[in-house]
């Protein structure tokens, strides 16, 4: 693994993008430009943070108890989900709590808590910055992930915010991933916000059990929501009264969108989402792959999910 000080001087760009070391060890890009900042750990490739100039709160939710530590996950940013995405499907008791064991293999996969390499840094011609990185293969992702692959995560950061997430297959045999770009937002209230762009989509609600519904109008959130919109590429937009503005997510390469909020008695289980109340103030709106829209990776091909994040004042 490069330090700070070898990715400064080979990638670094004078006034956008430097590296430093976390107190945990962990490398951090720091991103700075005229249109926007951002941070991003090199573990997981994980975006913690993003905030257009235009916009006097973050537009992307970390969890006031987030925490940073090798081998763990990050609450809050944008974690890659790969290359699975809920259980391993070896394991789908995890999934349905029907299991008390420990699992085998992560859920959402091992990507968002492994190390990653910087592979490419630059500026966009309007601006913005660009910065990919490759997921660095070892023993121990083998071990979970036997197929021959690359993963790239190019992130281009400005008034608009890009996620390139790419699979290539460099081995003889086709697979398959799931996957999700799981993007936390940050918003005024969870009770004041709604998502629009997915009515009449079906979907499988994933609390209480595991059933398939359709969508009537749009989201508004009362309790617990967890559902996987399958079979639909359509552009979201949250609506949050609260802070007065909109949320676009406009997506390629997916055909699910993942909606996601614990409620009370879900955060408090889980702990780290900045007890007691900071739950209210972030909603997932994930783009993914996911259930029947797992995709095939066929051998000598590739295969990449974009999403496009921009927010605007209503």
């Amino acid at each position: 693994m490069n330090t700070a000080q070898q990715l400064n001087a080979q990638f670094g760009i004078d006034g956008q993008l430097g590296f430093r070391e976390h107190d945990s060890g962990l490398v951090i890009a720091e991103i700075g430009n005229a249109q926007a900042t951002a941070s991003l750990c090199l573990q997981g490739a994980h975006l913690m943070a993003w905030q257009p100039r235009s916009q006097t709160v973050p537009v992307l939710w970390l969890s006031r108890d987030a925490k940073l530590a090798a081998g763990k996950s990050i609450r809050g940013g944008v974690p890659v989900c790969w290359p699975w995405f809920g259980a391993h499907a070896s394991e789908p008791g995890f999934a349905s709590g029907e299991t008390s064991a420990v699992p085998r293999f992560p859920a959402h996969g091992y990507a968002r808590t492994v190390p990653w390499q910087v592979v490419e840094s630059g500026t966009e011609p309007d601006g913005a910055t660009r910065l990919t990185l490759r997921l660095i293969v070892s023993e121990k992702t083998r071990a979970q992930w036997p197929h021959s692959c690359t993963l790239d995560l190019t992130v281009i950061v400005g008034e608009r915010l890009r996620m390139e997430l790419s699979t290539e297959n460099t081995g003889e045999s086709d697979f398959a991933v799931s996957e999700a770009l799981h993007a936390y937002f940050r918003i005024g209230d969870i009770g004041a916000v709604h998502v629009a762009g997915l009515a009449g989509c079906d979907y499988w609600d994933k609390v209480g059990g595991s059933t398939l519904k359709k969508q009537d109008d749009i989201i508004r959130f009362a309790g617990e929501t967890d559902r996987v919109y399958i079979n639909t590429a359509t552009e979201c937009v949250i609506e949050d009264d609260v802070l007065k503005r909109r949320i676009h997510v406009a997506k390629s390469g997916s055909l699910s969108t993942v909606v996601w909020t614990p409620w009370t008695a879900k955060a408090d289980r889980m702990g780290d989402l900045g007890q007691p109340d900071g739950w209210r103030e972030m909603l997932c709106v994930e783009s993914a792959n996911a259930i029947e829209n797992t995709v095939r990776v066929a051998a000598g091909t590739g295969h990449t999910l974009i999403v496009e994040y921009r927010a605007e004042s209503a």
